[in-house]
């Protein structure tokens, strides 16, 4: 106990330096805090999951995906067609839609981006809302065809509310104007600045389309998004993918089927020198870095307090006891400022803000529970690694050098 005062005692005596470099540590943890949060992010994103799997399919050549609403049927029965064929457990299409509230000043504040679906899926297939969507706003979507079930985060901007009605003119389909009813509002976090629509309205809309000579809107046979299908574990999809990309039934436009970790992972492809340069370069800077930092104001101390350290030896303190000393005091400030980082960066990220947003129009993430170790652990690690050469010049003081220059 004694020992561990001397410590307290000895990072007190130059609050100042004491309190900076702190700062400078808690900085870095929190830069590699938020670097390994992004990792984290994107494992969890690839992360081939075995059991319940979902998949999805788009189409194979052209982004955004546009597929004729004949693919939706023989598509969500996995292109099963002979005996012996696997079906999925259950099937949802996602159609897009957007628009703005105000035709004549298209700003981002008026724009409003729907999914449309079957009502009777949301809380079957979309796993992040069945556990917190209140099924009674649902039910209001499935009894209302022009209802709309919007996130809290785009009313507000839109400057709307629950209950309220909207007039929406269609910027991609365009000619196609609706009007909805807000029946309910979406949780926050991933869906927060969407809107979610009824698919029957969207296509009753442009079934009736006309323009010029009768003709059919441009957009008629590419209103097909997504097909998503639950289709259990990794055996069961790779039979359902197989069938569907063998099928002569989707050739024009070819599609493809994958699992959301695929597809993200075919998405990051783009961005694998930039990950790779967070992991290896920006990282490792900063824990060189924090290493550095730590070691200057360690060895300032040591420099300083020669002469005590030539007492304390004279008083029978051995050289491990000085260098633990030395350890003991760096280490006591890695630990408490990694932690305080974590524990900030947790509580200021999840708690206030809901999590981070890794990318643009992403769904925010939360900051992991495993960064109350991580601060710890990285400050607490390069506050050793930095403290090794002034714990040795601590160690290495002769006394009879110290007091024959005093004498």
């Amino acid at each position: 106990m004694k020992f561990l005062l001397l410590i307290f005692k000895n990072l007190l005596r130059n609050k100042v330096r004491t309190i900076l470099t702190c700062l400078a540590t808690m900085v870095l943890v929190f830069v590699v805090t938020m670097i390994w949060t992004v990792v984290y992010f994107l494992n969890d994103l690839t992360e081939k999951k075995t059991e319940n799997l979902q998949a999805i399919i788009t189409e194979k050549w052209q982004l955004p995906s546009q597929m004729p609403m004949s693919y939706a049927q023989p598509l969500s029965e996995g292109a099963a067609s002979h005996p012996g064929d696997l079906r999925p457990k259950e099937s949802m299409l996602w159609l897009f839609y957007g628009g703005t509230i105000d035709p004549e000043n298209k700003t981002r504040d008026s724009l409003i981006f729907f999914i449309a679906t079957d009502p009777n899926k949301i809380l079957t297939m979309i796993d992040d809302l069945k556990k917190i969507v209140d099924p009674k706003v649902v039910e209001k979507l499935r009894q209302r065809k022009d209802g709309a079930v919007i996130g809290p985060k785009r009313l507000k901007t839109i400057n709307k509310k629950v209950g309220e009605r909207i007039k929406v003119t269609g910027l991609d389909y365009k000619g196609i104007d609706l009007e909805f009813e807000i029946v309910g509002e979406l949780p926050s976090g991933q869906y927060e600045d969407l809107a979610i629509m009824n698919q029957d309205y969207l296509n009753d809309a442009i079934d009736a389309y006309r323009g010029p000579s009768g003709s059919r809107h441009p957009l008629d046979q590419r209103r097909l998004n997504f097909v998503w299908l639950r289709v259990g574990n990794s055996e069961d999809f790779a039979k359902i993918s197989n069938q569907i990309e063998a099928s002569p039934l989707f050739r024009n436009p070819a599609v493809k089927c994958e699992t959301f970790g695929s597809m993200v992972a075919s998405f990051l492809d783009a961005y694998t020198g930039f990950i790779w340069f967070i992991k290896w370069i920006l990282v490792p800077g900063s824990m060189v870095s924090m290493t550095m930092v730590i070691a200057n104001a360690i060895s300032l101390s040591v420099r300083e307090r020669r002469k005590e350290i030539a007492v304390l030896k004279v008083l029978g303190f051995s050289p491990g006891r000085i260098m633990v000393l030395v350890w003991g005091e760096a280490l006591l400030l890695g630990l408490v400022s990694g932690l305080a980082t974590s524990g900030i960066a947790y509580v200021v990220f999840n708690v206030l803000m809901g999590g981070i947003r890794v990318f643009p129009g992403n769904p925010p993430y939360p900051v992991p529970l495993d960064c109350l170790w991580w601060g710890p652990l990285v400050g607490g690690g390069t506050a050793i690694l930095g403290s090794l050469l002034p714990a040795w010049s601590a160690r290495s003081v002769k006394v009879a050098e110290v007091f024959a220059k005093i004498a």
